[in-house]
């Protein structure tokens, strides 16, 4: 990460303890470096780059804050609930939970891996994280516009899968929200385009050659890896608009929901 630098206020976060899901590498380990920068103490979650989740502990805690690096597989419950045990011991608490691991373009995965990680995973990151999210802590859910506005607007049949499991995972979280405000835990979807570098990113344009480019033409830019983690960071620290919803970029390609 060098483009850009870090969005939220000097010691904004101080005290406070973040956990951001499939924060090894990309948009996740971008979005812990800047609230670590901010002050937070930082979970690193991975599922299977431990080096680099290691790695990435090690610069932040040059930043003087707390590092924890859990590995967890999000599909599993019990491997989900072993994670914030772990992270209730160390830090007794969480401020900030983001909701930014997904996939399911993998090759090699059961058809109903995209539905079973987008949202089912999704889902049950938030309902076993919530004892220890208190009064005044904030969830952030990362999805793409593809899959936000995946009802009126089609998009890729390469990434389609993924845009209605990614949706669906939105879904079932926003109906959580009245749940969530009466303990005090507020809630805010970060919605962007298709961003360069990302895993996500290199699948489709592989399965669709040139896809990238043609999406890039017609938004007029696409937001690389630092400038939508900072969008993500500041989503959690920033007031949280009427709908819940923070879109990044452009989005007059996209029909009204």
């Amino acid at each position: 990460m060098t483009e850009t630098s870090n969005p939220l206020p000097e010691s904004s976060l101080s005290g406070k303890t973040a956990l951001v899901t499939g924060s090894s590498r990309g948009i996740g380990a971008d979005t812990a470096r800047y609230l670590a920068q901010a002050g937070a103490n930082v979970v690193i979650n991975y599922r299977n780059k431990a080096p680099r989740a290691e790695k990435l502990a090690t610069e932040l805690r040059e930043l003087g804050v707390q590092v924890l690096v859990v590995g967890a597989d999000l599909t599993d419950p019990a491997s989900v609930q072993a994670m914030f045990d772990e992270v209730g011991r160390t830090f007794g608490a969480l401020d900030i939970l983001v909701l930014n691991a997904s996939g399911g373009m993998e090759s090699g995965m059961a058809e109903d891996y995209a539905l079973l990680l987008n949202r089912d995973a999704q889902v049950s990151v938030l309902e076993t994280a919530l004892p220890l999210l208190g009064d005044g802590s904030r969830v952030v859910f990362v999805t793409s516009h593809q899959a936000h506005f995946i009802r009126t607007t089609p998009t890729m049949p390469e990434y389609e899968p993924v845009a209605l499991s990614k949706r669906a995972g939105e879904d079932a979280l926003r109906e959580r929200i009245p749940a969530l405000t009466e303990r005090g835990v507020e809630f805010v979807v970060v919605s962007g385009d298709m961003i360069e570098g990302t895993i996500t990113a290199t699948l489709l344009e592989r399965a669709n050659p040139g896809a990238i480019a043609a999406r890039r033409e017609d938004a007029g830019k696409l937001y690389n890896v630092s400038e939508f983690a900072a969008e993500v960071a500041l989503a959690a620290l920033e007031p949280v608009p009427a709908d819940n919803t923070r879109l990044v970029g452009d989005v007059t390609s996209f029909g009204a929901e």
